[in-house]
């Protein structure tokens, strides 16, 4: 299978004892009939024989000492670059001391892209409780990916979590915070902010001469001139004021829920959202198995299925691996469109 990608995409193993493996060699075994892009896994090949036998597929695993090794073999097995997973790994039974191999096949990745190596991070699911048992001190993947990025490049970054589907692509402007915290945490500076990267970030990864941001309102009605709310006036609609002053195509607030039906997304590029649900529920509603997620304002490219680690069907054969085939091509595409932009 003739590749003409001159840099593979890396893929992080994500928590072994999860899907991660069980999706990685299925999207591998449709690599021909989906056209995929060359791949590489960072993590155990180990646990991903088990996986394979325990699954009853024929996936033949190769070790490679580089990045630039798995595009002459892809087309015929399935490269690894190995990290030991440091210890036993059973599908569905997460394990402390896996946590050091799931780490350094995140560093791993974002150093090889770093250095030109591969063409973009694919990040297989993580359990954030599992990681916090062994000590991690980040909230989540992306905030350890932007850490990641500031040490290789001595910039801090602002990373901003977008869930991409074939219906909508959609922002949170707050993430992993709860409900009542939302009000507080919104600010003017925090949502011009996250426009400005989402703007320049469509241009220069999308490909989106003129991105077009709808700005969701918190309160029902976006606030129905104050009488449910004082935030929509107060601090979502002067931002939208210096986005349109910078000459961003920013329009808003607007009533959530009539920003997500077929007619009112044909006019605009991207929902921003205050709040997590806000932005997650019609994204999943509208591409539950092909949205990916991808974290902008890196100076990397990174994707990720839109699903957690599922380790109730790990090994059972029920996943689906159709997030990951969306999250490898987005990965590919944006990688590309970057380059082009540089």
């Amino acid at each position: 299978m003739a590749t003409p990608f001159s840099r593979p995409l890396a893929l992080t193993q994500g928590d072994p004892a999860g899907v991660g493996p069980d999706i990685t060699l299925m999207a591998w075994l449709r690599r021909r009939e989906l056209g995929l892009p060359p791949f590489f896994l960072i993590g155990d090949p180990g646990v991903l024989a088990v996986r394979a036998r325990q699954l009853g597929l024929d996936v033949p695993l190769r070790s490679i000492g580089n990045a630039a090794d798995s595009l002459g073999i892809f087309a015929d097995t399935l490269p690894v670059l190995a990290i030991p997973a440091g210890v036993d790994v059973a599908a569905g039974e997460p394990h402390v001391a896996t946590v050091k191999g799931t780490i350094a096949s995140i560093e791993t990745a974002v150093a090889l892209v770093m250095r030109g190596e591969a063409l973009a991070v694919v990040t297989n699911p993580i359990a954030k409780s599992v990681l916090y048992e062994a000590g991690f001190k980040f909230p989540g993947h992306t905030e350890f990916l932007a850490d990641l990025a500031m040490h290789a490049t001595g910039q801090s970054v602002m990373p901003v979590m977008m869930l991409a589907g074939p219906k909508l692509r959609a922002i949170p402007v707050t993430i992993h915070i709860p409900l009542r915290d939302v009000p507080q945490a919104l600010t003017l500076g925090l949502i011009v902010e996250t426009c400005r990267i989402a703007d320049r970030d469509l241009k220069q990864r999308f490909g989106i001469d003129s991105p077009r941001l709808a700005i969701a309102g918190l309160n029902p009605h976006a606030g129905e001139g104050g009488a449910i709310g004082k935030e929509d006036e107060t601090i979502i609609h002067p931002a939208v004021q210096v986005l349109r002053d910078e000459g961003i195509d920013a329009i808003g607030p607007l009533p959530a829920d009539t920003m997500f039906h077929d007619e009112a997304r044909a006019r605009y590029d991207v929902a921003v959202c205050m709040y997590h649900d806000q932005a997650l529920i019609p994204a999943k509603a509208l591409g539950f198995d092909d949205s990916v997620n991808v974290t902008l304002g890196l100076p990397f490219v990174r994707t990720s299925p839109d699903h957690g680690t599922a380790f109730g069907i790990a090994g059972k054969g029920l996943a689906r691996e159709t997030s990951l085939v969306a999250a490898l091509k987005l990965g590919a595409q944006l990688g590309r469109t970057a380059e082009s932009h540089r």
